[in-house]
C-alpha cells in the first residue's frame, strides 16, 4: 500500500520545501524535517507571488490606471502577491 504522503516525500527528497499545518493555529509552517505522520497535513511550500505596481492618476470623479508615471503626476501603489498594500507614494 502506498504511503499517504508518498508524493510529498518524493518531492521533499528531491529538494522541495515542505510545510505542515499547525493544528492549533491552522497556519502552515516550514518543516525542515517532517516526520510524515498520518494525521498531519503537509504541502509543498508555495512560491511567493510577485509584487504588483500600479500607477493611478486622478480624474475629475475617478482614478485611472496608467502603464507608467511618464508625463503624469500620479500615485504609485505597490501591493504584494496577496493584494496587501506595501506602499503608496505621490510621484
Amino acid at each position: 500500500m502506498k504511503h499517504k504522503h508518498a508524493d510529498l516525500i518524493h518531492a521533499w527528497a528531491d529538494g522541495a520545501q515542505i510545510q505542515s499545518r499547525n493544528d492549533i493555529s491552522g497556519c502552515w509552517e516550514d518543516n525542515r524535517l517532517p516526520i510524515w505522520a498520518q494525521d498531519t497535513m503537509y504541502r509543498i511550500k508555495p512560491e511567493p507571488k510577485p509584487d504588483v505596481v500600479k500607477y493611478l492618476i486622478c480624474g475629475l470623479k475617478s482614478w485611472v490606471e496608467v502603464d507608467d508615471q511618464v508625463g503624469h503626476e500620479c500615485i504609485k501603489i505597490v501591493v504584494d502577491g496577496k493584494g496587501k498594500l506595501k506602499s503608496a507614494e505621490v510621484v
